[in-house]
Protein backbone atom coordinates (compact mmCIF):
# COMPACT_ATOMS: atom_id res chain seq x y z
CA UNK A 1 0.00 0.00 0.00
CA UNK A 2 2.52 2.31 1.10
CA UNK A 3 4.72 2.02 -2.31
CA UNK A 4 1.82 2.43 -4.54
CA UNK A 5 1.38 5.93 -2.75
CA UNK A 6 5.11 6.40 -3.22
CA UNK A 7 5.24 5.93 -6.63
CA UNK A 8 1.88 7.64 -7.33
CA UNK A 9 4.11 10.54 -5.35
CA UNK A 10 7.26 10.26 -7.59
CA UNK A 11 5.44 10.36 -10.60
CA UNK A 12 3.02 13.21 -10.16
CA UNK A 13 5.91 15.07 -8.97
CA UNK A 14 5.06 16.50 -5.23
CA UNK A 15 7.10 17.07 -2.40
CA UNK A 16 5.37 14.57 -0.83
CA UNK A 17 7.43 11.67 -2.67
CA UNK A 18 10.76 13.21 -0.95
CA UNK A 19 9.35 12.93 2.60
CA UNK A 20 8.37 9.86 1.84
CA UNK A 21 11.56 8.77 0.62
CA UNK A 22 13.29 10.37 3.94
CA UNK A 23 10.43 8.60 5.44
CA UNK A 24 11.95 5.09 4.46
CA UNK A 25 15.73 5.96 4.77
CA UNK A 26 15.20 6.74 8.32
CA UNK A 27 13.16 3.26 8.88
CA UNK A 28 15.85 1.64 7.23
CA UNK A 29 18.64 2.90 9.44
CA UNK A 30 16.07 2.04 12.50
CA UNK A 31 15.76 -1.51 11.33
CA UNK A 32 19.68 -2.24 11.21
CA UNK A 33 20.37 -0.57 14.33
CA UNK A 34 17.89 -3.11 15.86
CA UNK A 35 19.22 -5.86 13.84
CA UNK A 36 22.57 -4.90 15.65
CA UNK A 37 20.79 -4.67 19.08
CA UNK A 38 19.13 -7.95 19.00
CA UNK A 39 22.55 -9.30 17.75
CA UNK A 40 24.26 -8.03 20.66
CA UNK A 41 21.49 -9.31 22.90
CA UNK A 42 21.71 -12.97 21.80
CA UNK A 43 25.62 -12.64 21.95
CA UNK A 44 25.73 -11.77 25.59
CA UNK A 45 22.37 -13.77 26.76
CA UNK A 46 23.21 -17.22 24.91
CA UNK A 47 25.22 -19.82 26.47
CA UNK A 48 29.35 -20.78 24.95
CA UNK A 49 27.74 -24.35 24.11
CA UNK A 50 28.87 -26.20 20.97
CA UNK A 51 26.38 -27.61 18.13
CA UNK A 52 27.26 -29.86 15.78
CA UNK A 53 26.53 -28.10 11.88
CA UNK A 54 27.79 -29.69 8.49
CA UNK A 55 30.31 -31.94 10.57
CA UNK A 56 31.32 -28.99 12.16
CA UNK A 57 31.03 -27.97 15.66
CA UNK A 58 29.91 -24.06 16.28
CA UNK A 59 29.48 -21.96 19.14
CA UNK A 60 25.88 -21.46 19.84
CA UNK A 61 25.55 -18.01 19.53
CA UNK A 62 26.87 -17.41 15.89
CA UNK A 63 23.54 -18.82 14.82
CA UNK A 64 21.54 -15.95 15.58
CA UNK A 65 23.79 -14.04 14.25
CA UNK A 66 23.58 -15.77 11.07
CA UNK A 67 20.10 -15.40 11.10
CA UNK A 68 19.92 -11.78 11.71
CA UNK A 69 22.50 -11.23 9.10
CA UNK A 70 20.63 -12.63 6.74
CA UNK A 71 17.54 -10.76 7.81
CA UNK A 72 19.77 -7.38 7.43
CA UNK A 73 21.24 -8.64 4.23
CA UNK A 74 17.99 -9.09 2.82
CA UNK A 75 16.52 -5.31 4.19
CA UNK A 76 19.78 -3.86 2.21
CA UNK A 77 18.99 -5.55 -1.13
CA UNK A 78 14.82 -4.67 -0.76
CA UNK A 79 16.28 -0.96 -0.26
CA UNK A 80 18.65 -1.09 -3.02
CA UNK A 81 16.14 -2.48 -5.32
CA UNK A 82 13.40 0.04 -4.26
CA UNK A 83 15.98 2.88 -5.37
CA UNK A 84 16.66 1.07 -8.63
CA UNK A 85 12.75 0.54 -9.64
CA UNK A 86 12.52 4.51 -8.28
CA UNK A 87 15.16 5.79 -10.28
CA UNK A 88 13.77 4.09 -13.09
CA UNK A 89 10.27 5.43 -12.93
CA UNK A 90 11.72 9.11 -13.66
Amino acid sequence: MGDKHLQSAWQSGTGDAKNQRSNIDRKFWIALLLYAVLGAVAWFTMDEGKVLVAGRFVQMRWIPLVVLGGFALRTVLARSAERIRSEGQK
